[in-house]
Formats: C-alpha cells, structure tokens, sequence
C-alpha cells in the first residue's frame, strides 16, 4: 500500500511538472507572438512616416494615407483584420493565423504613423517604455495571482462598451474635459484588462491539446494582449505626448 502510494505521488509530481513545463512553452510563445507583433507595428509606423513626410512637407503618399479618403481605409482596415482573424481563426491553420496576425499589426503600425505628425518622436518612444514597464507589471500580476479575477474582467468589459459610446459621443462634442475623463478611465480599463487578459490566457492551456490547437490559443492570446498594450499605450499617450 506505501509503494503504490508513493508511485501515486510521483506520477503525480511528474504530471504537474509536465503541465508547468508545457504551461511556460504555451505563455511564451504568446509573449513572443506579440512583442513580435509590435516591433512589426513598430516597424510599419517608423517607415510610413519616413515615406509620409519630406522636408516637413506631405508627400504624395502622406497626402494619400493623411488627407485623403484613403485614410478611411487605412483606419478601418485593421479592425476587418481582426474581426475576420477573431471569427475564422478555428477554421484557418496555424501559420495562415499566424500570418494573418502580422498583417494586422503592419496595418495598425500604418494606421498609427499618424501619431508622429501629432506628437514628438521622444515622447512617443518615452511612452512606449512606460507603457512597456507598466504592461509587464500588470501582466506577471495576472499569471501569478491567486485571485479570480473573473468579475473584475466582467465588470471591465462592461466598462470599455461605455468607453466606446463616451468616445463616439465626444467626437461630436469634442469637449477637452470629457476627454481627459476618458483618457484616464481608458487607462484604468486597458490595465485591468491586462491583468484579467493574462490570467484568462493562462487558464486557456490544456495540457491535451494537439499542436494546432495549442497554436491557435497561442495566437489569439497574443492577439488578446496586444490589443490591451496597443490601447494602454494610445492612452497613456495622451497624457504624456508632448505635441508638436
């Protein structure tokens, strides 16, 4: 009876660390799939704004993406992508996500070139690290916490719909004051969500899954973690962007 028992315990012992080992594979390639996914955004906006902008001036292209309804476009282009990656991902292989997930992020890298023609390059990039150090906080608070943050996650979803109809609504007011509110209310969700995001993504792995399962909750995880990133930092931006 002690034998069988102490084999119990260490098939047991052998399965956690199995499940840890392919826990920590699982999370880093979601980590390396989006930091990935903004150096290509990183990229796409850098080399845009080279080609947008001469001499101070707009150039044909700048005019073309700034100024012109081809800026429509280059808005709502990357909202497609990700609905269409959200909904057909199930139904795509693993490298079509993959590849799907990187055109998106060039596509939002072109939509945010804009941002160097409103703020400077300094307080963008100085954004950018702060933005990075307060997502990784909140991130690894997300995956070691014991608390379920499920109705916080609930409460903040609820929140960001909110969010939306304020920022729809300001379009037409452009009030300066309920912009700051939701510029700071943005900040608030997008860090949450970065907790609540993380710990969900986390519980998401199933030591069972096949490779393109595994793969696919890979990628949307990534996906899911970008977003949160790329919104905290359009946030923060706000408040720390110096305008030029």
């Amino acid at each position: 009876m002690a034998d069988l028992r102490n084999y119990q315990g260490r098939v047991q012992t052998q399965t956690g660390e199995l499940i840890d080992q392919g826990l920590r594979s699982y999370m880093l390639k979601v980590y390396n799939l989006m930091a990935l996914g903004l150096v290509i955004t990183g990229l796409a906006a850098y080399f845009a704004f080279t080609f947008a902008v001469s001499d101070g001036q707009l150039t044909a292209f700048g005019a073309a993406i700034y100024t012109s309804p081809l800026k429509w476009v280059v808005i709502l282009a990357p909202l497609a992508m990700v609905f269409f990656l959200s909904f057909r991902i199930n139904s795509m292989s693993v490298s079509a996500a993959q590849m799907t997930f990187w055109v998106y992020a060039a596509l939002v890298g072109l939509s945010l070139s804009s941002l160097f023609l409103i703020y400077t390059g300094q307080s963008v990039v100085q954004t950018f690290f702060v933005t990075a150090a307060a997502f990784g906080g909140l991130s690894l608070y997300g995956y070691t916490t014991k608390r379920d943050l499920s109705a916080m996650g609930s409460f903040l979803i609820m929140g960001l719909f909110g969010l939306i109809i304020a920022s729809i609504v300001n379009i037409f007011l452009a009030s300066s004051a309920m912009q700051f509110a939701i510029s700071a209310i943005g900040v608030l969700i997008f860090a949450g969500l970065t907790a609540y995001d993380t710990q969900r993504i986390k519980e998401m792995y199933y030591v069972a899954d096949d490779a393109t399962v595994a793969g696919r909750k890979a990628i949307m995880g990534a996906l899911t973690l970008y977003l949160d990133f790329i919104n905290l930092f359009m946030f923060l931006l706000q408040f720390m962007g110096d305008r030029k």
